[in-house]
């Protein structure tokens, strides 16, 4: 039987090679790109993220050089409803929301999971670094990527074993280094192109003017606040502001104060020394067990609550069917709501779910 693929092409070196290694694999492929925000929130050409006009034109050119079909999918609806409102709603309920992660989880793996299926397509190629591989019992693993400086595996811990059974991505064990040599080699013309950085439908990373744009309310002004209720200085609107966040705050002090904590009812922030940051225990919801369910008692492993962390030694309690308890060994900095907590055995991705505080 034929090998199929649709291979998600954002425009930038890492998709490109991938699409590039998946059509010399002999599958017969469909290279697309998602478009997932309108012509007004479009980056501008010279802004490090992945949806603007260019990188569709990019992604194009590349899929030309390469000989395979090219199509552009218009997902601003679904983006617009699964990622860009749900951003809002967690900033608006003092969280700090991860976009790139709802991406994964509701564009890529889902509704282009669903166009494939539509097209005739088997497997949805993407240029992410993880690996997927099966265990003896044929149970497919998600396993983090050998190079630790570009290793993706955080974003996808929403992934599901009939996600992870369609899923392909072919730079899983390269080094960045070598994909751009690739990219050289074939004459992309993205092949010097910078990694995107912001997230993109925010690409001046200005969230809360955003915000205002998007909801048409005013965030007013309230106090800062330390744990024992002393006003000690006027916040600018509580969506400016990050649990762990020091600089702008515009507060002088005896010593350096953090956001604590944030309390939308009363339009507070609350401040306090980089001690009062520490947490040992917390719970996660929304949470994807990869191996399709939660194990019956409490497991030990590593745990990370953001992108790049060192990870840490923690016991972790499922208390429902998509809920569990974290308690790490030791307090840990600044974990904060609407983050994703992210569980690993070694190289193996165990699941992950969204923090709640």
């Amino acid at each position: 039987m034929e090998h199929t693929a649709l291979i998600a092409m954002s425009g930038g070196v890492d998709s490109s090679v991938a699409a590039l290694l998946t059509k010399e694999s002999g599958v017969r492929c469909l290279g697309c790109h998602m478009r997932l925000v309108t012509n007004e929130e479009a980056a501008p050409p010279d802004a490090r993220t992945c949806c603007s006009l260019e990188d569709a034109e990019d992604a194009r050119s590349v899929a030309r050089r390469i000989g395979i079909p090219f199509q552009v999918f218009n997902f601003t609806a679904d983006f617009e409803d699964t990622v860009i409102r749900r951003f809002v709603e967690c900033y608006e309920s003092g969280g700090t929301p991860n976009p790139c992660l709802d991406c994964n989880r509701f564009l890529k793996f889902d509704r282009l999971l669903r166009r494939a299926d539509e097209l005739g397509y088997d497997k949805v190629v993407t240029g992410h670094y993880a690996v997927i591989d099966r265990d003896p019992g044929g149970r497919f693993r998600l396993k983090k990527a050998p190079d630790p400086t570009k290793d993706q595996s955080y974003f996808l811990s929403c992934l599901t074993q009939a996600q992870l059974a369609r899923a392909s991505f072919p730079l899983g064990t390269m080094q960045k280094a070598d994909v751009r040599r690739i990219a050289e080699e074939h004459g992309f013309l993205n092949a010097k192109k910078r990694d995107s950085q912001d997230i993109c439908f925010v690409p001046d990373g200005d969230y809360a003017a955003f915000i205002r744009r998007y909801t048409g309310k005013d965030y007013p002004e309230g106090d800062f606040l330390l744990a024992d209720g002393r006003v000690v200085g006027r916040h600018r609107g509580i969506v400016h502001y990050t649990v762990g966040q020091r600089r702008g705050l515009g507060v002088a002090w005896t010593e350096p104060l953090y956001v604590v904590k944030k309390d939308l009812a009363a339009n507070t922030i609350t401040l306090g020394p980089e001690t009062a940051l520490y947490v040992r225990e917390f719970d996660a919801a929304d949470f994807n067990w990869i191996a399709g369910e939660p194990p019956a008692a409490p497991i030990r492993c590593m745990a990370v609550t953001r992108y790049h962390q060192k990870e840490s030694p923690a016991t972790v309690t499922p208390t429902g069917e998509r809920t569990v308890r974290i308690a790490f060994d030791e307090p840990h900095r600044a974990v904060t709501a609407g983050q994703a907590a992210v569980l690993y055995d070694g190289d193996e991705v165990l699941g992950g779910g969204t923090i709640r505080i």
